[in-house]
């Protein structure tokens, strides 16, 4: 009996691997996490999109591996945010990826974008009539981190659905299909989150870097300041003295860091003050990487804003 179920198993092997060759999903990577989360939920069924940039490194500072261009060489289509984001992206995309469907997603229609905001005091002076600087960090092309806005995600989600059923027509109805469940499910997190978030509409607070100004005007959130002007800029003794003055001016209830950035610098920040800590993060570093990663990523962000600024 044995060896009848085991040759039975050997036989399905080939049919299944054929199969999944015969539902043609093209060769797909996205490169950072959140926008991967959206894109695997498109391709549920049909295949799994490949995570370029994984763990806690930050896009804005990548350096490709040899594995990770040969991945970029064999890719069909290629998810991007954009160079606001991912600057390391712009000479490999010329260089590997000439035969792939590149989807750069800050560019496309649909896409409610914000313009970058100088680190600082936000609100100050140095603020021109539409609230932008031109020394903003995330570039001309403005703020990159547009996954943070649930808006945005439905568009990502239809996006990918149109750019994936033109690469592979085959699937096109379960990319439309899948898509749309996804904008179910984000509606109803986008709902969570306007309740989560409600109490602490208003509350002033600090963040590491300016990465979250799509959820703050989602949910009417106010973020005063940042601790460093960029992401790849660690915070001087003068930085560290303005954003404690900023805190004590603006009467910040909480500071937050990040995961890849030392703590100590809250310790410094907020020594004497009796301003609460707590740690962001709009990559989802420690998060799985899948479908459901994006999800994850915006109910945490809500949890530790509600849970800080809901302290007093």
């Amino acid at each position: 009996m044995r060896r009848i179920w085991l040759a039975a198993a050997l036989a399905a092997i080939p049919t299944l691997a054929l199969c999944d060759a015969a539902s043609g999903a093209p060769r797909v990577v996205v490169t950072v996490k959140p926008l991967h989360a959206l894109v695997a939920g498109v391709m549920e069924g049909a295949g799994t999109p490949e995570l370029l940039i994984r763990g806690a490194a930050s896009p804005h500072t990548y350096s490709l591996k040899p594995s990770e261009a040969r991945m970029l060489e064999d890719a069909e289509v290629i998810f991007w945010i954009g160079e606001s984001l991912e600057t390391f992206m712009e000479k490999p995309l010329v260089a590997l990826a000439s035969r792939a469907r590149v989807v750069e997603v800050m560019r496309a229609p649909g896409m409610a974008l914000l313009p970058g905001r100088l680190g600082g005091a936000w609100d100050g002076p140095d603020r021109d009539a539409h609230g932008r600087d031109e020394h903003a960090e995330h570039g001309p092309g403005g703020d990159a981190h547009l996954w943070l806005d649930p808006a945005n995600a439905r568009a990502i989600a239809r996006l990918a659905a149109a750019e994936l059923g033109l690469a592979d027509p085959g699937n096109r109805a379960r990319y439309v299909a899948n898509a749309e469940m996804l904008v179910a499910r984000i509606d109803a997190i986008d709902d969570e989150l306007r309740k989560t978030l409600a109490p602490v509409r208003g509350v002033p607070f600090v963040v590491f870097h300016d990465a979250y100004q799509y959820f703050e005007k989602r949910y009417e959130l106010r973020a005063v300041g940042s601790i460093a002007v960029g992401p790849e800029r660690t915070p001087g003794a003068r930085r560290i003295r303005e954003i404690r003055e900023r805190i004590r001016a603006s009467g910040a209830r909480c500071v937050f860091s990040e995961p890849q950035f030392s703590p100590a610098i809250l310790a410094t920040l907020t020594e004497g003050t009796g301003v609460s800590t707590a740690a962001l993060d709009p990559l989802g570093a420690a998060l799985p990487a899948g479908p459901d990663a994006w999800f994850a990523l915006m109910r945490a962000l809500g949890s530790s804003l509600a849970s800080c600024l809901g302290s007093r």
